[in-house]
């Protein structure tokens, strides 16, 4: 090792170490150990000895200074081996390199500097110079690592300027095209050499084009300290030129840069038909791109009604204007952490950069101050420090105000809580650049500390909760399913009431029973009155945030409730004969209505709510249009929907004015089907109730209360009450009352269970339930996988009933995703080495005539097939063929085990005059069955000795070499056995073959038995030991496989993938014509939150 002296070190120097425990770890000859091991408090060291170990190969002493070096480096980091497991660490690798020392000695040179000095000129050379137009980006990204890592050890073995020049030249090499092999997602975009394919599509290219268009930007400049003097940095896109005015990160310009590209080649490809001539982007891709990307940013400006800031001046060059826009959002986006799930915020920050944009290429003015444009550029970390750490920093006050889950939901702010803020006009006094002292930034109560400089956030009144702030009470019941129970009350009530003054429900039009059944509508504006009144208690801590229209909502609410509670009572009173009592009093009052009765107008008009709430509800496109729309007579009219007492119909129609779930409404047909759903149901429920429980119970009621009862036994309840028995009556009725309010849930789970019926049979929901249906239908399955996700040119024109190359085909395809799906079990140890060949689809469905079908299918069937010929008593081959091709899987099992049999005993004789005996039987078994004489020709007896024998003979191929001369005597006395009973006990004239066989080489020298000269080295062919499972499976699988697998998450995972391919679902487009998505995961760990954002497109298969 060399020192900063320049001597190097020799072997007699050693390292010096204090006393310390010895740690065992395993494999410690392993080349990956010592970089797997780094503690993380090392962590800077583990690409130096990943390093060591990929040239330890090549050259073992460079490998051993890179690892000291490493130690070195750990040794400063923590002296005291203080961090968790470097101690251990330290250990081991000193241990190591102790070994080393004296095992490895310079290959190249005579001491260490000048050692490594030549490899790292020789690596260059190899790697570098001959591979940068060979290799691949990603090979030439870890190479140039390497060679960094490498110069890096090399600078502290050579003395200070003892390195030789052309080692400097090529290390400065390295440093300057390192960055064209940047590591990269799914683009090289700036790597030299050997282009991926991705990177020759006509889309990506055409992508690339139009986002390196920089012509007609203001250059980038600014004002260096030094010089004092203007210089022009250079943009490799747009992005480029975003970064350089707002100050983006390095890696999110890569990353957005990317992700632009694979959206633009996505969106524009899928529009073309011809890729001949492809060269530039159509132009309204970009304006499709545009309208997606801003769909909710414009209508963000519209629901606040301040005007767009997507400009775009007469003359300029819109495209080129569309992709900076489109740029910007994507970099604030990838650059916004968790305010990403705060959209209207980054609206609102959009909204000032785009406005900056704009003013940087026409005015190049700021909007407000009026300062030009150039001044010192921003640093990598301007937008993150500037504009996103503020937010940041109020989020995480707010997670530390929920104390782990603990704290209630009233005194911390969630991320839609502060995202709200951005669904008024108040975020605009945040003004831009924000103002930090802004009351959405107060986060506390506490005074300020007294070292707080006037820089900092200020400290002031905390905004509270908005909108909603949850109170947990019992009384939730009612206000959150206040429809349901008015519904309820007043069905009840007029069942009562029709009940009890008639006993037939014809007796509703009878007018007296029809006006007492309009009382409903009193009961109906006290509930109202009730819920508008838990409303105001319920939404009282969350007043503070409310605007004034929200407050004057709520109130007018209540004082609407509050005055139809008073009036329809009122105006009842006087529609009354004969009235008596309170009634009489109040009648007295309005008594001047003689022509008709007060309470209809009342009525008519307290109703007048509920028939515009009915005509919109059945207009789903004009009660979308509404709630969508900004127009302040809509606003007005639907806030005064929410103020005004109609009761619970309205409140479905007209939802609150917020931001986010507006218009969100199904179909006219779905919401047809939805509303003749709940129908029925409630018309049963209600007939139910009518004609079971209240009408039985009326005339016994009227009974009880008209009885009077002077002599209790036991104690007397009610005693002031001394009539109509009200204890009584309330003991009867009351279980009544409590299942009429239940049996709604019973009611639902019926019509749930007929209707989902119905439309699971329709859509093919539980095609498959059973491994026995799966039997029964696996045939189809293939076809449906291949129907369903693989793309057919003509979608169109799909062939109902396929020939057999189709099937073939299908059965190809399918057995791709079928035996991944059963391997990947497996590998999870839910099915068993046995269980699993019995359901592989064999991959080389070609080389026999018939389709191959899962073992498990087949099962037994050979044996059942051996045992149908052996008791054949008939001469006709006619009768026996029948049996068998009644049976497709069995006439399947038969045909493919001969033929199976036939290739690997031809394949496995290595004599050519054994496979001519073996050529002629199967020509004889071919012959007489295509001239129906084949149980002429062959004994059925003698079939079950030779299926003994045949499973021996594939047990014996199956079974591990131990010693190979003692495996190939095994094969060859089975398979002359074999040979002996197919000719003599199975063939009627066999002797014939083998005697043939014997006049044919009769004039040779060497005399030699048949069937002694095999190839075992078939045996160790991964197709063709699947064959022999298989054929072994087929013979000796004799029981029925209707238990495999026996394990039950297994069954469930094969049903569930199987009956998924039957249900209805869009047929699958080609891959190029796919959408292009986003995967977005969170990882949280220690409090930090780590948010991936994978951009994928698969363009090319």
């Amino acid at each position: 090792m060399a020192s900063s002296s320049g001597l190097a070190r020799t072997p007699s120097k050693r390292m010096s170490r204090a006393q310390t425990m010895m740690v065992e770890i395993p494999n410690e000859d392993n080349s990956t150990a010592d970089s797997e091991l780094v503690p993380s408090s090392l962590a800077s060291i583990a690409p130096i000895l990943r390093v060591a170990n990929e040239i330890e190969k090549d050259n073992p002493r460079v490998a051993y200074l890179c690892r000291f070096h490493a130690f070195e480096k750990a040794h400063q980091m923590d002296p005291t081996s203080s961090g968790r497991g470097v101690r251990q660490f330290k250990t081991y690798l000193l241990h190591r390199l102790e070994r080393e020392e004296e095992e490895t000695k310079p290959m190249l040179a005579r001491n260490d500097p000048r050692e490594i000095q030549m490899y790292y000129q020789q690596f260059y050379l190899k790697n570098i110079a001959d591979g940068q137009y060979t290799k691949k980006p990603e090979e030439m990204a870890k190479i140039y690592q390497i060679a960094s890592v490498l110069f890096d050890v090399l600078r502290t073995v050579v003395p200070v300027g003892r390195v030789d020049d052309q080692t400097q030249r090529f290390a400065d090499e390295v440093e300057k095209k390192k960055e064209q092999f940047e590591h990269y997602n799914i683009l090289p975009l700036y790597a030299v050499g050997v282009k991926p394919a991705i990177m020759k599509l006509h889309e990506i290219q055409a992508a690339l084009r139009a986002i390196q268009n920089v012509e007609g930007l203001p250059v980038a400049r600014h004002t260096s300290d030094d010089t004092r003097q203007e210089r022009g940095k250079p943009v490799n896109d747009v992005l480029d030129w975003l970064s350089f005015h707002f100050g983006f990160q390095k890696g999110n310009v890569a990353n957005q840069r990317e992700h632009l590209i694979l959206l633009l080649a996505n969106m524009d490809v899928r529009k073309k038909e011809n890729l001949e001539g492809y060269t530039a982007l159509n132009a309204d891709t970009i304006r499709k791109l545009v309208d997606k990307v801003f769909k909710n940013y414009r209508s963000w400006c519209n629901y606040l009604r301040c005007k767009s800031h997507l400009r775009f001046q007469q003359g300029c060059n819109r495209q080129q204007l569309e992709l900076i826009y489109i740029s910007l959002y994507l970099l604030i986006w990838g650059e916004a952490s968790n305010i990403r799930f705060m959209p209207e915020c980054l609206c609102y920050i959009f909204h000032n950069m785009a406005n900056e944009v704009y003013g940087i290429l026409f005015s190049n003015a700021r909007p407000v101050s009026g300062d030009t444009y150039e001044n010192a550029p921003p640093d990598d970390e301007a937008f993150l420090r500037n504009v996103i750490t503020p937010i940041y920093k109020v989020l995480q006050r707010e997670v530390k105000r929920n104390k782990g889950g603990k704290a209630s939901h009233s005194k911390w702010r969630n991320y839609d809580d502060l995202n709200e803020y951005f669904w008024s006009g108040k975020c605009f006094q945040l003004k831009w650049p924000m103002n930090v002292k802004a009351d959405f930034f107060a986060h506390s109560d506490d005074p300020p500390p007294a070292n707080e400089t006037n820089n900092q956030i200020t400290v002031g009144k905390r905004k509270p909760k908005t909108n909603f702030v949850e109170a947990r009470t019992f009384w939730h019941l009612y206000r959150s399913f206040d429809r349901m129970w008015i519904f309820f009350i007043m069905a009840f009530q007029a069942m009562l009431i029709v009940a009890w003054n008639s006993g037939s429900l014809l007796g509703f039009f009878d007018e007296d029973v029809f006006r007492k059944v309009l009382t409903i509508f009193i009961t109906a504006a006290f509930l109202n009155f009730l819920q508008a009144t838990l409303d105001i208690i319920l939404s009282f801590n969350a007043w503070r945030s409310l605007n004034f229209s929200q407050i004057l909502r709520y109130l007018a609410k209540f004082a609407i409730a509050a005055f139809w509670a008073v009036v329809l009572p009122l105006a009842y009173s006087s529609s009354v004969q004969n009235p008596t009592g309170l009634v009489r009093f109040f009648s007295s009052w309005i008594n001047d209505w003689q022509n008709e009765s007060l309470y209809n107008y009342c009525l008519a008009i307290y109703l007048i709510p509920n028939i515009l709430a009915a005509i919109i509800f059945l207009l789903p496109p004009l009660r979308r249009r509404m709630e969508r729309s900004n127009w302040p007579i809509v606003t007005l009219f639907m806030w005064w929907a929410q103020a005004s007492s109609a009761p619970y119909l309205i409140r479905v129609t007209m939802q609150p004015k917020l931001y986010v779930g507006r218009g969100m409404h199904e179909d006219f047909f779905s919401l047809l089907k939805y509303t003749m759903f709940w129908i029925l149901l409630l018309i049963s429920k209600l007939a139910f109730s009518y004609y079971v429980e209240i009408l039985p119970l009326v005339q016994p009621t009227k009974i009880i209360m008209e009885l009077h009862v002077d002599n209790y036994q036991w104690h007397e309840f009610f005693s002031e009450v001394k009539t109509y028995n009200i204890g009584v009556v309330i003991a009867i009725w009351s279980p009544i009352v409590l299942v009429y309010f239940m049996d709604a849930q019973i009611w639902y789970a019926i019509f749930s269970t007929l209707f989902g019926g119905i439309r699971g049979a329709f859509s093919h929901l539980g095609e498959i339930r059973t491994l026995g249906m799966l039997r029964s239908r696996f045939e189809s399955v293939p076809r449906a996988f291949c129907r369903r996700l693989v793309p057919s040119p003509n979608q169109q024109n799909r062939k109902r009933h396929l020939d057999e190359a189709t099937e073939r085909k299908n059965i190809a395809s399918f057995s791709l995703v079928w035996n991944k799906f059963i391997h990947s079990m497996r590998m999870q140890d839910l099915i068993s080495d046995r269980d699993r060949d019995l359901l592989l689809v064999p991959s080389s469905s070609s080389d026999v005539s018939v389709v191959q079908w899962p073992p498990f299918l087949l099962a037994s069937k050979i044996p059942i097939a051996l045992d149908m010929a052996k008791d054949f008593k008939k001469k006709d081959d006619a009768g026996l063929f029948k049996k068998i091709e009644a049976d497709d899987y069995m006439h399947s099992a038969v045909i493919e085990c001969y033929e199976t049999l036939r290739d690997i005993l031809y394949n496995l004789l290595d004599d050519d005059a054994d496979r001519l005996i073996v050529k002629e039987i199967c020509y004889e078994v071919d012959m007489s069955i295509h001239q129906r004489r084949f149980l002429t020709d062959f004994r059925m007896s003698g079939l079950p000795a030779l299926s003994n024998r045949l499973e021996k003979f594939l047990g014996i191929l199956l079974s591990n070499v131990e010693d190979v001369d003692t495996f190939r005597s095994q094969i060859i006395n089975v398979l002359q056995d074999i040979m002996e009973i197919i000719t003599q006990d199975v063939m009627v004239n066999g002797s014939g073959i083998i005697a043939r066989a014997h006049r044919h080489h009769e004039g040779d020298q060497k005399k030699e038995q048949r069937f002694e000269k095999i190839n075992i080295n078939l045996i160790q062919m991964k197709t063709w030991r699947e064959k022999i499972i298989r054929l072994y499976l087929l013979l000796t699988v004799k029981e029925s496989a209707i238990n495999v697998p026996p394990n039950l998450e297994a069954r469930r995972r094969i049903t569930f993938f199987a009956n998924s391919l039957f249900m209805n679902m869009p047929s699958a487009p080609k891959v190029r014509d796919m959408l292009s998505f986003r995967l977005e995961v969170q990882e949280i760990k220690e409090g930090n939150k780590l948010y991936l954002k994978i951009s994928v497109l698969i363009l090319k298969l």
